[in-house]
């Protein structure tokens, strides 16, 4: 008896109606505040078109993590589909759109002194590391992970928690507010790089398994000649080497910023000192 395969094709989209109506949603609110709401009510500068793209393609990489293939695959065959959804969800989503909010559009929600204590405290680096490294962990512990994938509110739940955590983590390096300010250089390097280790670890550890460690997987026909096992430590490797990657390439582009606008400071520094002496040279006949 011939084996059947599960079939499954790229060209099929699963439009669900609450992600659909959450999404543009998102997208309606961000337009017309940064267009007409804001002509109308004053209420800040222009926004660049570089701006509104920046924001338009992380509502666009949330559509695709939710209702795309991807979704399909990280729900009903493998697991290394859902370690991608979930890389998107954490590492392309919350960054986009922070780096494509204006602070004016943001600064309402942070009106009330308790929000904005809560922001401050929560935004710090090693808070925002220590609330991200959780939920991150808890959330691949085989008993939750399992409840997510068996459950529509434990899946909703995750991925929930997974964004809201992840713009916690990002606030550091791409806050739009200067009430809730950016950490310094410096210290962005060093908490990009701090990023790096817990998916490291928590993709080691799945990867060097040797048992199966989301038994849902093992009830789900898998595709492509993989092994539910084998599958368990792509995934791992998804997270622990592309996870690890963009924190690098992020703290690259911090790095080298942090240098060109050191180098600035020190240039017009010296210039400063350079005119002043100049005047002081030319103050000496008069003084005299």
């Amino acid at each position: 008896m011939v084996e059947a395969h599960p079939v499954f094709s790229w060209w099929e989209w699963h439009f669900h109606p609450e992600v659909i109506l959450g999404v543009l949603l998102l997208e309606g609110l961000y337009l017309v505040g940064v267009g007409p709401w804001r002509r109308r009510y004053g209420l800040g500068s222009e926004v660049k078109s570089g701006q509104v793209a920046l924001f338009s393609l992380g509502v666009m990489a949330l559509f695709i993590s939710l209702t795309s293939p991807i979704h399909h695959l990280a729900d009903n065959h493998l697991f290394s589909a859902h370690m991608v959804q979930h890389l998107l969800l954490v590492l392309v989503v919350p960054p986009l759109m922070l780096a494509g909010i204006p602070d004016w559009l943001v600064r309402p929600l942070f009106r009330p002194r308790l929000v904005l204590a809560a922001a401050r405290f929560f935004t710090r680096p090693l808070i925002a590391f220590l609330v991200s490294s959780m939920v991150l962990s808890l959330w691949h512990l085989p008993v939750l992970y399992n409840i997510a994938l068996r459950s529509e509110l434990g899946h909703i739940s995750e991925h929930v928690m997974f964004i809201g955590s992840a713009v916690i983590m990002w606030w550091p390096v791409l806050s739009p507010l200067p009430e809730v300010p950016r950490a310094t250089y410096p210290i962005q390097v060093i908490y990009l790089f701090g990023l790096t280790l817990p998916m490291g670890f928590i993709g080691a550890a799945i990867t060097f398994s040797r048992r199966v460690l989301y038994d849902y997987y093992d009830t789900v026909p898998t595709l492509w000649g993989l092994t539910t096992l084998m599958d368990q430590q792509i995934g791992g490797l998804i997270m622990k080497i592309v996870g690890a990657l963009v924190f690098l390439c992020v703290m690259t582009v911090v790095f080298f910023i942090w240098y060109y606008r050191e180098e600035r400071r020190e240039a017009g520094q010296v210039g400063l000192e350079q005119s002043g002496g100049a005047r002081d040279e030319h103050q000496v006949p008069a003084e005299r």
